[in-house]
């Protein structure tokens, strides 16, 4: 395909989740190299007239690199429908499966696919009978957000407490999630290619957004120190739990490997971040896929096929 052919292109970013910044920041990542690769892209920075400001653009297609609720979680993804309009990325209700990682697990367990024990918590729950159910620690975190947003480790009844409130501060339901102890992956997902796993390695207590965006000391393994047999075990099972949801097109599938070395699957990234310290282009770089071949092969996904 001709980058003409791509028409007029949109790059959805901004938003007014608790992602702005970092939609911020991914978008002009990939405005930035969809117009080096040649593409007519213009950014827009989505608020709620958006519908009003897509429909006059006369706009062709739609990257939609949002982050959080209200851009990834299926809300945009209707409107674009709505208008006609291809866009990258996941449907409707995929978008809405992967944002909500208490809908995600349950559709994970229904496939008998590995991933922690949960409980669904709020301020007035008994932390004995979480530690009956799941034990301590356990990973605290709001339902609805990403970029590890309001997640806290609780080790006792009294941390639990505090991590429930830092949670239910970011609205919604949530959840309480037994803690695994070991390495954590990630899977890149992109039609089309296979991408290389990342080992990801932190400091701190686990890999949370400052660890992803802000650290300098953050450390990314590719190769992941896996052998072969074992990472494309892994890479397998990724790809069904990303298509278990619905998922399409590209993404990322996140996991921990225990002390026993049996993986657990954590969430589905429908829209994952593309700024420099983002693990999606760290992976297509590995496989030898360029910013700029990348941008275009995700723009390849935007499609009127998913509705």
């Amino acid at each position: 395909m001709s980058v003409t052919d791509y028409g007029t292109v949109a790059v959805l970013m901004g938003g007014w989740s608790a992602e702005r910044e970092v939609s911020l920041a991914s978008g002009r990542t990939v405005l930035e190299a969809l117009r080096r690769a040649g593409v007519d892209a213009h950014g827009v920075d989505v608020d709620r007239d958006i519908a009003r400001v897509l429909d006059g653009g006369r706009y062709d297609r739609a990257f939609v690199i949002l982050h959080g609720r209200g851009g990834e979680d299926g809300c945009v993804q209707g409107l674009l429908e709505i208008l006609r309009l291809p866009y990258t990325g996941s449907g409707v209700e995929a978008s809405a499966v992967c944002m909500n990682k208490r809908t995600t697990k349950r559709l994970w367990q229904a496939a008998g696919l590995p991933t922690p024990p949960f409980m669904e918590v709020d301020g007035g729950t008994d932390p004995a009978e979480v530690e009956r159910r799941l034990g301590w620690p356990v990973m605290v975190k709001p339902a609805l957000e990403g970029s590890s947003i309001g997640m806290s480790r609780a080790d006792d009844a009294d941390s639990f407490r505090e991590a429930v409130a830092v949670a239910e501060a970011a609205a919604g339901p949530v959840l309480a999630e037994r803690w695994v102890t070991g390495p954590e992956y990630t899977a890149a997902v992109l039609e089309g290619h296979r991408l290389p796993l990342i080992a990801v390695e932190t400091d701190r207590p686990f890999y949370d957004y400052e660890a992803k965006y802000l650290a300098d000391d953050t450390r990314y393994r590719i190769p992941c120190g896996l052998e072969a047999p074992q990472e494309a075990e892994l890479q397998a099972l990724a790809q069904r739990a990303f298509a278990v949801t619905g998922a399409s097109g590209w993404g990322r599938v996140d996991l921990i490997l225990d002390q026993q070395g049996r993986p657990w699957l954590i969430e589905v990234n429908t829209v994952p971040g593309m700024t420099d310290h983002s693990l999606v282009p760290k992976a297509a770089a590995a496989a030898g896929l360029g910013l700029e071949a990348l941008v275009l092969a995700i723009l390849d996904t935007a499609g009127l096929d998913k509705w």
